[in-house]
């Protein structure tokens, strides 16, 4: 989607995400995805160096080290293994706890701004964690991965079935045999009945925000308008920034036909909410997909 008006989604709402979005849940996604990975997968988790980790060891080497650091190609494919993606990471918040989690990370995002904000988390902690600018519909990797997610309804800003499957099927190939795929999606059930022609309004100290919503039945595609205020140095000032953000609703039914033509095997599907097998009435649904080993 192209966004005609100059500002980009996340281009002001960046700066102040983490503040209005303190109460989704990443420790628990988290700990839901770890679990996963341990159940299911082939990543593994590790103990950190953070001043060397295992994603940039080489950037760091002592140029006369390297040859005694070259690895066999079994070696190398199986460090691949456990290099796990954040696809649509925002701010970098699960990226940096599946980081402390001992997972190998690289963040991909479309938005610069997000980035920003997760690459000075990073950089604050002394994580190493790779960062990508890049459009999930048309990421590009330099080896196979063990494990790529995509939480807090990344997918949703794909608004084409055949944008969905092209991903999907780019997931696959940059997948270590065994690897899998995990991301969830609002429905088109919540876009319509929940969200719908609504607005929401919220105030904080430093900040405040008008989201409208609508939504277009016929074609599934739902537009929210974000009036972001933000504090200037002056108390008494407040600065506007209005986004524009496109999300499409998807069915369980669209997820299952994207991921058999990208040639990935559904494993597990949930509601995000209860944890329980979804309903005509699930908002948002949590899949496990893998690709054959």
């Amino acid at each position: 989607m192209k966004y005609e008006d100059g500002i980009q989604p996340y281009d002001a709402l960046a700066y102040v995400y983490d503040e209005f979005m303190d109460t989704i849940p990443y420790t628990e996604w988290c700990e839901v995805i770890d679990k996963i990975i341990r159940e299911y997968g082939v990543s593994r988790p590790i103990e950190h160096d953070n001043t060397k980790g295992l994603l940039n060891e080489l950037d760091y080497a002592d140029p006369d080290e390297i040859e005694k650091k070259e690895m066999t190609e079994e070696e190398i494919l199986e460090s691949e293994k456990n290099l796990v993606v954040d696809l649509g990471c925002g701010t970098g918040t699960l990226t940096n706890l599946m980081y402390k989690k001992g997972y190998d990370m690289i963040g991909i995002d479309s938005s610069e701004s997000m980035l920003d904000v997760a690459q000075k988390k990073r950089d604050d902690k002394g994580y190493d964690i790779l960062y990508l600018n890049q459009d999930m519909r048309d990421f590009d990797m330099y080896s196979t991965v063990g494990t790529v997610y995509s939480v807090c309804d990344s997918i949703n800003y794909i608004l084409r079935e055949e944008e969905v499957i092209r991903t999907f099927k780019l997931i696959e190939k940059f997948l270590y045999p065994g690897g899998l795929f995990m991301f969830d999606f609002n429905t088109a059930y919540k876009y319509e009945n929940i969200l719908g022609s609504s607005t929401i309004a919220e105030n904080r100290e430093n900040c405040a925000f008008i989201w409208e919503n609508y939504y277009d039945e016929e074609n599934r595609i739902n537009e929210y308008d974000v009036s972001i205020f933000v504090e200037q140095d002056d108390p008494n000032m407040f600065r506007r920034y209005v986004e524009t953000h496109y999300q499409r609703g998807y069915t369980l039914g669209d997820m299952h036909i994207f991921l058999e033509q990208a040639g990935l095997k559904v494993l597990l599907v949930r509601d995000s909410d209860t944890r329980e097998e979804p309903t005509e009435e699930s908002q948002r649904i949590f899949i496990v997909a893998k690709k054959e080993a």
